[in-house]
């Protein structure tokens, strides 16, 4: 298990220019995202986004994460999700928006789109929650010039106990482990059901009331 600060450098390395477009078209369109903290306490770790075709999801409630979602959802990596998704043909771009986004605080990243890669994905951890986060799981994305406004729940990835112990949680204001492989849980992703002060932290700093994310989603040049 690994610290957060190296797991977010890790995240750091991939950005925007990490991944190629898998076809490579100057005409092609673009979404621009907007994600808004809408949460009171809790912070969001780099925030994946993909475009893809119809069919990719990225998780299915009442069933076990995958590695890379438990990955991402402990500790803020988004590293090995954005590999699996950039190794699928029906994947075509890849991107993480770096850093943390406080709440009340937005971040906009354009990502390219084509044809029939018209569905989008997002994905990032609340922080300090165990296995805490946020997603938009396979939306199909806007046409011609109108804007999706989406708003996200806070998901469970069920892969750790929520003890809310700062040893089991990593970030800035824990400081503690990030992935915990084995550690057991609840063992399938479900709606998260906040902080509930059973170990070190205070649900009224720490607890929210769902939605977590507002998303925008428009077509750009």
């Amino acid at each position: 298990m690994k610290k957060f600060a190296p797991l977010l450098a890790l995240s750091l390395m991939f950005t925007a220019s990490a991944y190629a477009d898998k076809e490579d078209s100057a005409a092609g369109n673009h979404y621009e995202v907007t994600v808004t903290n809408v949460t009171r306490g809790q912070s969001f770790t780099p925030i994946m986004v993909a475009t893809h075709k119809e069919g990719i999801k990225l998780f299915t409630e009442g069933t076990p994460a995958s590695p890379e979602l438990a990955t991402l959802a402990e500790g803020g990596n988004t590293a090995p999700l954005m590999a699996m998704l950039s190794a699928n043909p029906d994947v075509l771009n890849v991107t993480t928006i770096p850093g943390l986004l406080a709440p009340g605080k937005s971040v906009t990243v354009k990502i390219r789109t084509q044809s029939k890669f018209d569905h989008i994905s997002v994905a990032s951890m609340l922080i300090p929650t165990n296995d805490g986060f946020f997603a938009l799981n396979g939306i199909h994305g806007p046409k011609g010039r109108q804007t999706l406004s989406l708003e996200s729940p806070a998901y469970d990835a069920g892969s750790e106990p929520n003890d809310e112990l700062c040893a089991n949680i990593p970030g800035p204001v824990c400081g503690g482990e990030g992935a915990s492989p084995n550690a057991g849980g609840e063992g399938f992703v479900h709606i998260h059901a906040g902080i509930h002060g059973i170990g070190n932290l205070i649900p009224a700093d720490r607890d929210w009331r769902n939605p977590a994310a507002q998303i925008t989603i428009k077509r750009v040049p």
